[in-house]
């Protein structure tokens, strides 16, 4: 069970603001991978992006990534360090997109 609920969720567009539809990242081999912007959201005090890869079908994994602002005001990705938290959010985002039927 999550910490948060959807109820909690603020749907947010900072880095669609910054950067529009898609990100490019680089990977763990140097290379760039160019990510679409599926949803971006704030939540117990948290801000977070969940992106996909451009490449990926729609049953495709995605990735979650902290939205973090630098001392200069700039909008920069982080990796969600701590377990607990990630799996809060990916339960959360799980939510989000497959809510359970009343």
């Amino acid at each position: 069970m999550t910490e948060f609920s959807a109820s909690q969720v603020v749907y947010t567009n900072k880095l669609e603001q910054v950067y529009g539809l898609y990100v490019e990242l680089i990977d763990g081999s140097a290379e760039s991978v160019t990510y679409r912007i599926v949803k971006e959201f704030e939540v117990g005090g948290g801000a977070y992006a969940v992106l996909q890869n451009e490449t990926a079908g729609a049953d495709d994994d995605v990735q979650i990534l902290k939205i973090e602002t630098s001392p200069e005001g700039e909008v920069q990705l982080a990796t969600i360090d701590d377990d607990d938290e990630w799996e809060n959010v990916a339960e959360l985002f799980d939510e989000l997109t497959f809510p359970e039927e009343m």
